[in-house]
């Protein structure tokens, strides 16, 4: 009888030499995978895993060792009883050895109601005061609108960085591929809305704005839209005097060396342009000699960098308003980014992360992110993730992990192997979900888990127990929404995925046949099925009542948080991104309606009213047990 397949199969290195396929078959690596996966992860140093952090939950029962002693993350000594030691990052000190010690509360904060909301591409939401690209002024409007509907969040893209602040540069256009996760994209500033535009432009203001918005038609030239908005920025910086203002010298400070280290490698592109592993050794890296001297020899270009960061900041902290904004993490970051090259000792060298063989992907799959080698991120005391999780979750009413399956193993793919040649890694998802937790115990922002895919046995399992909600689609679950689970996030579709209208007319099919795509007809087939065996809808329906009856069925989830697409209540037949096409102009296809006639249009009157009603009727298990924290998904003002 052969041995089963468990999460404990790896090895020293964290390989996952026995895995389960996406058909739940034993599957297993080859030597030469094994060696290769071996090389990039390196020899694990046993003095960094002795001296790894401490991660402990609440009410584990830990006790300090004797002799030892805790610097709370406050400065404070302390010295006392277990169950007086404060959540937070702190230091346990033993044998003139300081090692971290992180108290977490075990588990997120979750809605403690039912509420439904927007899901949307920030980029492509625009107003007519838009600067060709949605931005961070569109968010705040897109908000009100849906607080005035009586929805509870609005889940959008990813904010981060996508590439530096110089011109020559190209803009990274996929969210998913950002240069840093601990930056936001300062493409969406809204350059009015900043203090003194209106001084320092003038009369300009107007034609600038004018210029961006010929740029974002009929698609969104992310490259042109910057080169008008970095100008218009650096304007009023420097004519401001933003350099030397006290507020943004208190921001850096409390910021600390990350964000200076992410202006230093700004500046360092604009300097030296190209990839950094091209640049000067001295640029390399952060410690390298010609980095370090960036901040004394241009001051002003670092504080420009600085400044950009703090606005986005203010901007997006205001956006939230009465409703929750949910940001979104990306499993990975540029290797060529800020992230890249600041993080370039933590991640693994001729590795990206993927996945492996399913019935979507025969290939598999490569994203060409680079991964962090599991024993240098516990010996880093895990502190690019904190910052990642942190940056995401900070001015937001909730976080959404994609691929949430990565904090417990990723599927390593070496330089020049297909995809499916790849192999498991494993990582201390015990210690992550305590980090994610503890952030969102700060932050009081829930957390969604995209948990869709090969996920392993037990997975989901871990999630519920840490309160991380599950991502249930209508376009990919066998049973009946009704019989989904009540925490989770429900949706329709994704940004990967079809649109209902594009299904419905046909239009994705064909948009996959000219992308140079196998046109999957049996998926298409079997998602019209669904709509008229389960949803009543008339095989001859119009698109505007395919998206009503497909929202009627998600409607009767009893999931936590309901989501409706604004690209499925606009009817759009492009879905926003198709995965596999190089060509196709993925995430930059503006919504065909600007932000102020959204509330007029009468299928998002429609949508909005089919899940308004389902989140008023409480789920059976809405209340939280005695031992959670929980969030109402309503903003506070202020």
């Amino acid at each position: 009888m052969e041995r089963p397949v468990t999460a404990t199969d790896h090895d020293a290195y964290g390989i996952q030499h026995r895995y389960l396929t996406n058909a739940d078959e034993p599957a297993e690596l080859d030597a030469e995978t094994v060696a290769g996966l071996r090389t990039a992860i390196g020899e694990p140093d046993p003095d960094a895993a002795e001296h790894a952090p401490l991660v402990i939950r609440d009410g584990s029962g830990w006790a300090p060792p004797a002799g030892s002693e805790v610097e709370l993350e406050t400065g404070e000594r302390w010295r006392g009883a277990p169950a007086e030691l404060p959540y937070g990052y702190h230091w346990l000190e033993l044998g003139g050895r300081r090692r971290r010690l992180i108290v977490s509360p075990g588990r997120c904060v979750r809605p403690d109601r039912r509420s439904w909301g927007w899901t949307a591409q920030l980029y492509a939401t625009r107003s007519a005061a838009s600067w060709g690209i949605g931005d961070f002024a569109d968010l705040r409007r897109l908000t009100t609108l849906a607080a005035e509907q009586g929805a509870g969040f609005v889940l959008v893209n990813p904010l981060h960085a996508g590439g530096s602040t110089s011109t020559e540069l190209a803009q990274q256009s996929s969210p998913y591929f950002p240069s840093s996760r601990r930056f936001f994209n300062p493409l969406y500033l809204a350059v009015p809305e900043l203090p003194g535009a209106a001084e320092v432009l003038g009369s300009r203001l107007a034609e600038l704005a004018r210029q961006a918005q010929a740029a974002g038609e009929p698609r969104i030239d992310r490259d042109a839209i910057w080169r008008i908005k970095r100008d218009a920025l650096r304007a009023i910086f420097d004519a401001t005097g933003a350099a030397s203002d006290p507020q943004l010298a208190e921001w850096r400070r409390q910021r600390g060396q990350p964000v200076t280290d992410f202006a230093t490698w700004c500046v360092l592109t604009e300097r030296y342009r190209g990839n950094w592993p091209d640049w000067p050794a001295g640029a390399r890296s952060p410690a390298g000699p010609l980095a370090r001297r960036v901040p004394d020899e241009q001051p002003a270009d670092i504080a420009f960098v600085c400044w950009l960061q703090w606005q986005a900041e203010r901007q997006l902290g205001a956006a939230g308003g009465s409703t929750a904004v949910l940001q979104d993490l990306p499993i990975g970051v540029d290797p060529q980014g800020a992230d890249g090259w600041a993080y370039q000792d933590l991640l693994a060298a001729g590795i990206s992360v993927g996945a492996p063989p399913d019935p979507f992907n025969a290939a598999g799959q490569d994203w060409g992110l680079p991964p962090f080698v599991p024993w240098r991120l516990r010996a880093a005391g895990y502190q690019p993730f904190i910052e990642a999780i942190r940056a995401t979750i900070a001015h937001a009413g909730g976080l959404r992990i994609d691929h949430v399956m990565g904090l417990f193993r990723l599927w390593w793919v070496p330089a020049g192997s297909p995809a499916g040649r790849g192999g498991y890694v494993r990582y201390p998802a015990g210690d992550l979900l305590d980090i994610v937790a503890l952030e969102s115990h700060r932050a009081r922002a829930p957390v969604v888990g995209e948990d869709l895919g090969t996920v392993e046995p037990g997975v989901r399992e871990q999630l519920a127990e840490r309160n991380v909600l599950s991502y249930r689609l209508l376009w990919f679950e066998p049973e009946a929404p009704a019989d989904w689970p009540v925490p989770a996030l429900a949706a329709v579709s994704t940004h990967d995925l079809p649109t209902v209208a594009g299904l419905w007319t046909g239009r994705d099919l064909a948009d996959q046949q000219e992308s140079g795509l196998a046109a999957d007809r049996a998926a298409t087939d079997r998602l019209r099925r669904l709509l008229v065996e389960r949803a009543g809808v008339a095989a001859d329906a119009s698109p505007a009542d395919a998206v009503a009856g497909a929202y009627r069925l998600l409607a009767q989830a009893p999931s936590l948080l309901l989501a409706a697409s604004l690209d499925d209540a606009l009817a759009v037949p492009d879905r926003p991104n198709m995965p596999g096409t190089l060509h196709r102009p993925n995430w930059s296809i503006p919504l065909p309606v600007p932000l102020e006639r959204l509330a007029e249009q009468p299928l998002v009157r429609t949508v909005a009213g089919l899940l308004h009603a389902a989140a008023q009727t409480p789920s059976s298990a809405s209340q939280p047990d005695a031992a959670s924290e929980t969030n109402g998904m309503v903003r506070p003002p202020g």
